[in-house]
Formats: structure tokens, C-alpha cells, sequence
């Protein structure tokens, strides 16, 4: 979805937001102000905008039970419908954003933004910039591009084995070839020589017949006999290395730990206990968010409507109104009771502490889910190894198995072609005359000739597939250190992610608040900018390094002197400023723009006109679409071409 929405005008109409009862407003793209007195619904309507865009940042009105806003951009077309039950609002509907987390941190600068106010309040700054991120997926990225680099480095080493290796098989297969070409030549020399004594001798030819049928017999069954001495040594030599392998298994076996069943369980257990705090907690700090913006916005913009309401009955009760307003006193909007601002403000301050606990108390609660979610995968690895070792175990003793039931059979065999041979040569022999007895050697001769032929034959056979696979496998080596390369970019970029972003989102702040103070001029404010710096703390046993962000004042005297001042001694007009551009960094550190078209702009009472138009003029080359709330008298200093919207 593209977030663009240059000159395309959005209509937003909601019904039942805040203090709307129902509203319908063309906002084009650029800067729209808009511009009012206090309780005229410009912050009910940029809560209308939020809920449209998909967050639950925004209140129902008092008196309603539903409320419902549509937002329309171009031929799309989203709706939210907000619903009391039970004293809690709920969201449905379709909003523009599926997860509106980061616009609410970064787009969505209301009075109670959480980025906006970090400076204010003293905020972790570095865990509002790293929020939005998924430390989580990228822990796993890394975990898999670790066993896909460790695989490619397991076969580069084996090629290099592969590579010191193929010498000596070439050198066997010359040797084999040569040795073979030999054998031949000796072979087809006592043929010749055994053609010649066969002519040389004088027998009838059913006697000769007889002879030669039983020697060629007695040279079959050798050939066979030797055959099977051959296989029965194989088949040991496969047993011996089957055996070694089975005794590394079993060593590699025993030295994994034994994990219970039951740590698994307890550990899944744990996490899912965790889980649904977390997930309890949330909700518990939506509704905190949403009583305490609720009632600053009765404090800002409605909180006087009930007084306004008993003065203009008049009568009697008119000087008793006037005595409460002098008194500081004020109709409770919930209860109805009275009480002084300064009660409800610090019943606020007390929510925003519950809520400012409960966010710690939810980040606590992260970090032990990372610690125990590192636990359980690892005890699954060790589990899946185990799991492994013992399939592995379980096939090489049935090899060995398979194999010993072999030998068993070639011993057998042996034995019995061991017997045969006896039978034959006894048989030759009774048949053998002084005229045979030559020609018997040289057949003798010749079929062990024959089968060592087919020995080697056999031999060079088996080094030439070897060498053919060897040198497969080294032609791979290019591509496998190729994509290692790849690899290791991507485990590089994935390390570095976090520390980037933050670097980042540094750089973003400082380079923005140096230009910005240089363009609004504050006098004697030369410069405020964070310092990244890793801290190292204890937790538990362990010392933890961590990354903060310390934010520096620097003031100077009338001399031109500068030293070292404080945020608290910041105005509260350099302290909104502050905020916004920390909130700018985040915005374009995430790249908000590609996500949400709209930044909206809330309470800039504490600058002066000439600054936040200037402060708006800087904003409005960052979104397509900026909303801002303004006093009249605070309008008045922006640009004219600026459309204005004061009828909501």
C-alpha cells in the first residue's frame, strides 16, 4: 500500500468521538490548520483521524455507548467503530494501518504523545526509538544465517580435505593402470604359452575334453573362493570403522545433557504465564492511556463547559458559581463532585505514574521472556541433537547388524567353495597325466592371473568414481564461498541492525535540532543534542552492557561563554520543541512516511506564534499530509495559502 497521497484530498466524518457528535471534513494534502478556541473539538477530530488510520488512541464521547469514523482516500475507503462494554472501548473495523504502533510514537504528536513527552518526563529515550523494533526476529535471522554459514564452512572444509586428498587417488589410478596394462601382457603371454602346450599333446579328445571341462570348473570355483576371501575382508574393515563410528556416537551422546521432560514443560509453562501478564498488562495501560488523556482534555478544552453551562442559567445560583470559579473549584465531569483542578491534576499525575510502572513492569517482563524463550530453544537444540544421535546410533547398529549377518554368510560360503576346490584339485588330479601335469600349472597360472586382473579392474573403478566426486565437490568451492559472502553480509547487516538504528536515530535528532534552534533562536540556547553511550550494569549475577541515551544542554552566557545546563532547566517552550524533533527522528529513522501520509499536531500553546509556524513549515517537508491544531491568534502567523478548517 503506498502511503502518497499528494494532492488527493481525504474526507474524514465521525460521529461520537471525544466531544463530536458528528462531523464530516475534506482534508486536502499539504499543511491543514486547524483553528479555534479551546473546547471546539480539534483534538476530538485528530482522535477521529487516528482511530481511522488504525489506532485506539481516541475516546468515545461521554453520553454515547458506540461511535464510528470513515476515513476516504481516493477510491479507498476505511471504517472503525468504537463500543462501550463493560466501562472498556473497543475497536473493530478496518483501519488504514493494520499495526498503528509506530504512527502512534512518531505521527501522532498529541499532548500525551508518549515520544513528544519523553524529555518532559525523563523517559528511557533509546526504548521509545527501539520500540518498533523486533529484536526477537532478528535474534532468530541471525541464529539462522549462524547454522547456514557453519554448514557452508563444514563442506569448504571438506573440499579442502577433498583437495590434499586427490593427488594420491590420481597417483593410485595411474598406479592401478599401469599395474593392469601389465597383467594383460602377462596373461596373454601364458595364454600363448598354453596354446602351444596344448598343441604339443596327443590325447583323445574325450579324455582332453574331460580334463579341460573340470580345470575350467577348478579355475571358476577359485576365482569364486577369492572373490569371497575378498568380500569377507571388506565387509570386517566396514564392520571396524561402523564399530568406531558407533563408540564416537555413544561418546558424543553421553557428553550432551540429560534435559527432564519436565524442565521443558516447566520452561513453556513459564512462558506462557509471562505471555498472558504481558498481554493482560496491555490492555491495563490502554486504559490508563485513555483515562488520562481523557481527562486532560477535559482539563484543556472542556473542563469548563459545566461551569459555563450553571452561569449562563443566571439567578440566585449565578453568585454561587462565581464563588466556586474564584475558589478554583470545578464540577467533576465523572462523578460529578466537586473538586479543585489541582485535585484532578494530581490524580492525573498519580494515573500517569501507575502507567509509567506498568510500562516498566511490561519491559521486566520482555526481558525475562527473552531470557527464558533463549533457554527453550537451546534445550530444543540439545534435545534435537539427542534426537539425532540416537536415530544415527539406532541405524549404525543396524548396519552392523545387517553386515555381521553378511560376514556369517561368507565365512559359510567360503567354507564351502574351501571344499569344493578340494574336491576339484583331487578330481584334476586322478584326471592329470605326466602330459597334463604342465598344462594344469599353466592354467593354474593363468586363472589367478585372470582374477587379480579383475581385482585391479575392480580397484581402478572404485578410485575413478572417488576422483569424479572429489572433483565435483571441489567445483562447488566457488559457489560456496560465494554464498558464504552472501552470508555473512546479511549476518553483518542483521548484527548491525540495532546499532544502526540507533546511530541513526542520533544522527537524526542532532542534525534536526541544530537546524532547528538555529531557525527559531532561542536566546543563549546553543545547542541540545544525545550522546549514545554504553553503560554496564548488574543483573542478578551478571554484568550487562547496555545502550542509553543521555540527552546534553548546552547553555552560554552573555560573554559567549557555553557550559553544561540541565533539561530541567529547559523553558517549557524549548522543551516542546525538544520533543517534537525527538519525535521527528523517530519518524524518519522508522520511515513512518512509507507507512502513514498523515503527521497530526496538538498543544503548541507553549511556543510562540512566529516559532510554530516556523516549527510547521520545517514539519511539512517530512509527511504529505500535516494536521495541526492552533489558537487563532496562533493560525494567524502561518502562511496564508495554509487552508484553514474551523467548523467541526
Amino acid at each position: 500500500m503506498s502511503s502518497s497521497i499528494k494532492d488527493v484530498a481525504a474526507k474524514v466524518e465521525a460521529q461520537n468521538i471525544g466531544g463530536i457528535n458528528s462531523t464530516s471534513v475534506e482534508v486536502p494534502s499539504g499543511v491543514t490548520v486547524l483553528s479555534g478556541k479551546n473546547a471546539t473539538n480539534r483534538t476530538s477530530f485528530l482522535q477521529a483521524i487516528q482511530a481511522a488510520l488504525g489506532s485506539t488512541n481516541a475516546s468515545l464521547k461521554g453520553d454515547a455507548d458506540t461511535g464510528h469514523v470513515t476515513l476516504k482516500l481516493g477510491d479507498e475507503t476505511y471504517e472503525r467503530t468504537l463500543e462501550r462494554t463493560n466501562g472498556h472501548v473497543s475497536f473493530s473495523g478496518d483501519g488504514y494501518l493494520e499495526d498503528s504502533t509506530v504512527a502512534d510514537l512518531f505521527a501522532f504528536l498529541l499532548e500525551s504523545n508518549e515520544a513528544r513527552q519523553a524529555v518532559a518526563r525523563g523517559d528511557d529515550l533509546r526504548e521509545i526509538i527501539m520500540r518498533p523494533v523486533d529484536t526477537d526476529a532478528i535474534r532468530e535471522e541471525i541464529s539462522s544465517l549462524k547454522t547456514k554459514k557453519e554448514e557452508i564452512n563444514e563442506e569448504l572444509a571438506e573440499i579442502e580435505s577433498f583437495k590434499q586428498e586427490l593427488p594420491t587417488l590420481e597417483q593410485r589410478r595411474t598406479s592401478l593402470r599401469k599395474e593392469i596394462k601389465e597383467k594383460r601382457e602377462e596373461l596373454k603371454a601364458k595364454e600363448e604359452v598354453i596354446a602351444d602346450s596344448s598343441d604339443s599333446i596327443q590325447e583323445t579328445r574325450d579324455e582332453k575334453a574331460k580334463f579341460e571341462e573340470k580345470l575350467d570348473e577348478l579355475r571358476d570355483t577359485r576365482s569364486e573362493l577369492e572373490q569371497v576371501r575378498y568380500e569377507i575382508e571388506s565387509t570386517e574393515e566396514s564392520i571396524t570403522a561402523l564399530k568406531q563410528e558407533q563408540n564416537d556416537l555413544q561418546n558424543e551422546l553421553a557428553e550432551l545433557p540429560e534435559t527432564p521432560m519436565g524442565d521443558h514443560a516447566d520452561l513453556d509453562a513459564e512462558i506462557d504465564r509471562l505471555r498472558t501478564q504481558k498481554q493482560t498488562l496491555k490492555p491495563e495501560i490502554q486504559d490508563l492511556q485513555s483515562v488520562i488523556q481523557f481527562n486532560e482534555e477535559m482539563l484543556n478544552e472542556g473542563g469548563n463547559s459545566v461551569l459555563d453551562e450553571v452561569t449562563d442559567d443566571g439567578g440566585a445560583d449565578g453568585d454561587v458559581t462565581a464563588q466556586l470559579i474564584e475558589n478554583g473549584e470545578v464540577i467533576c465531569w465523572t462523578c460529578g463532585s466537586e473538586a479543585t483542578s489541582e485535585q484532578i491534576e494530581s490524580t492525573l499525575d498519580s494515573l500517569r505514574s501507575v502507567r509509567k510502572q506498568k510500562l516498566s513492569q511490561t519491559s521486566t517482563i520482555e526481558d525475562e521472556l527473552d531470557d527464558l524463550q533463549e533457554k527453550q530453544r537451546e534445550a530444543k537444540r540439545q534435545q534435537d541433537q539427542r534426537t539425532q544421535l540416537k536415530q544415527r546410533l539406532d541405524d549404525v547398529d543396524k548396519e552392523i547388524n545387517t553386515r555381521q549377518e553378511r560376514l556369517d554368510t561368507l565365512r559359510e560360503d567360503k567354507s564351502d567353495l574351501t571344499d569344493h576346490v578340494d574336491n576339484l584339485e583331487s578330481v584334476v588330479d586322478d584326471l592329470e597325466s605326466e602330459d597334463f601335469s604342465d598344462v594344469l600349472d599353466l592354467h593354474k597360472e593363468a586363472n589367478q592371473i585372470e582374477f587379480e586382473l579383475e581385482r585391479l579392474e575392480s580397484d581402478l573403478e572404485d578410485v575413478t568414481e572417488e576422483i569424479e566426486s572429489v572433483e565435483s565437490s571441489i567445483n562447488r568451492e566457488d559457489d560456496l564461498r560465494e554464498q558464504r559472502g552472501q552470508l555473512l553480509d546479511e549476518l553483518e547487516e542483521s548484527r548491525t541492525r540495532i546499532d544502526r538504528t540507533e546511530a541513526n536515530a542520533v544522527e537524526e535528532f542532532n542534525t534536526h535540532m541544530e537546524v532547528i534552534l538555529d531557525i527559531l533562536g532561542y536566546e543563549n540556547l546553543e545547542r541540545v543534542w544525545i550522546e549514545r553511550l554504553e553503560k554496564t550494569t548488574r543483573q542478578g549475577r551478571e554484568k550487562v552492557t547496555t545502550t542509553v541515551f543521555e540527552l546534553h544542554v548546552v547553555r552560554s552566557t552573555e560573554s559567549g561563554t557555553a557550559y553544561e545546563d540541565t533539561v530541567d532547566h529547559l523553558s517549557e517552550s524549548e522543551r516542546e520543541v525538544t520533543g517534537l524533533i525527538f519525535a521527528l527522528a523517530g519518524y524518519l529513522v522508522h520511515d513512518v512516511h512509507e507507512e502513514v501520509p498523515f503527521m497530526i499536531l496538538d498543544s503548541l500553546e507553549a511556543i510562540d506564534s512566529d516559532r510554530i509556524a516556523t516549527l510547521v513549515d520545517y514539519l511539512s517537508e517530512y509527511a504529505d499530509c500535516l494536521v495541526v491544531a492552533l489558537l487563532p491568534e496562533d493560525a494567524q502567523a502561518l502562511d496564508d495559502s495554509y487552508p484553514r478548517i474551523s467548523d467541526l
